[in-house]
């Protein structure tokens, strides 16, 4: 009898020890599963400079992904500086899209950034479009604002989907998908501006900043700019410009909502016209590429 109860005692504790065993086992492959796939939940960290890049980047890594935007709407990439919880974010990232531009943000913070977080993989996301140089005298490199155009934006948007494919090979279906029918949204948006602009007689658009060089490249527009690269417009400047839109029959003086619409307003009252918002840095890109081509036919 003693010895039934002695084999019984022995096979329970043999069983306890391979029930723990395999939950410990379990527990560190779903862990090792987490660490390979970045932040907590299994979600890759994903930082990005700008609000554009925040819709690129989830609409192709979808539900794998944790997306951190750098520059707030309504922020100055040309003076941002971020937030303790920002830079927390960066040290937890497993990608870092850049917009790769000369934008002023990047220039002043990414090496810092990368240094946070040596693990971080940094992506130039412009990789493969054609810039646009700067063309005020005093002012180096290329036109940052790559983005506002929707086929630059296809580049942009094959960049982010190729790290996150090699960084998480196994869901590279699932990425492919989210990729592919985003690009052909981009595919009907850049469709759709063209129609919309089709009837545009006046290709003189007047802004506060220019940020507007690859929109208008695309679409055969000519950008006139109130301010060159964050320098004020003097007196004989605005002079200038009011002589000027007279002259090209423009009515319409378009500003961005981070910038003063000071200057324009004054242009505006000289020659009768209104100012519009139009937003470069809005988060809702297909929407807002949408009603930016809309505004600049309507003038």
């Amino acid at each position: 009898m003693e010895r039934k109860v002695l084999y019984a005692i022995i096979i329970c504790l043999v069983l306890i020890l391979l029930i723990a065993t395999g939950v410990y086992f379990i527990e560190n492959n779903y862990s090792d599963t987490d660490n390979q796939s970045g932040l907590s939940g299994g979600k890759i960290g994903v930082v990005v400079t700008i609000g554009p890049q925040e819709e690129f980047a989830k609409r192709v890594g979808g539900d794998k992904v944790n997306v951190t935007v750098m520059v707030p709407s309504g922020a100055d990439p040309h003076t941002y500086e971020p937030l303790p919880n920002q830079m927390k974010q960066v040290e937890d990232a497993d990608l870092y899209f850049q917009v790769g531009s000369d934008i002023e943000f990047e220039q002043t913070w990414m090496e810092k950034l990368a240094a946070m977080n040596p693990q971080m993989e940094v992506v130039n996301t412009s990789e493969g479009i054609e810039l646009i140089p700067n063309t005020a005298e005093d002012e180096e490199g290329s036109d940052p604002h790559v983005w506002v155009s929707p086929r630059n934006a296809k580049i942009m948007v094959e960049n982010m989907y190729e790290s996150l494919v090699e960084i998480d090979p196994q869901n590279k279906d699932y990425y492919t998908k989210n990729k592919d029918e985003y690009i052909k949204q981009l595919d009907e948006l850049d469709e759709n501006i063209t129609q919309i602009l089709s009837e545009k007689n006046n290709t003189k658009i007047l802004v506060y900043h220019p940020a507007w060089a690859y929109f208008c490249r695309d679409y055969d527009l000519q950008q006139i700019s109130i301010e060159a690269e964050g320098k004020e417009p003097t007196a004989q400047d605005i002079a200038n410009l009011i002589d000027q839109a007279k002259k090209e029959n423009i009515s319409v003086i378009f500003v961005s909502p981070e910038f003063s619409s000071s200057n324009a307003k004054v242009i505006a009252d000289e020659i009768g016209g209104k100012v519009v918002v139009v937003d470069p840095l809005s988060e809702n890109y297909l929407e807002n590429m949408k009603k930016v081509a809309e505004a600049f036919a309507n003038t």
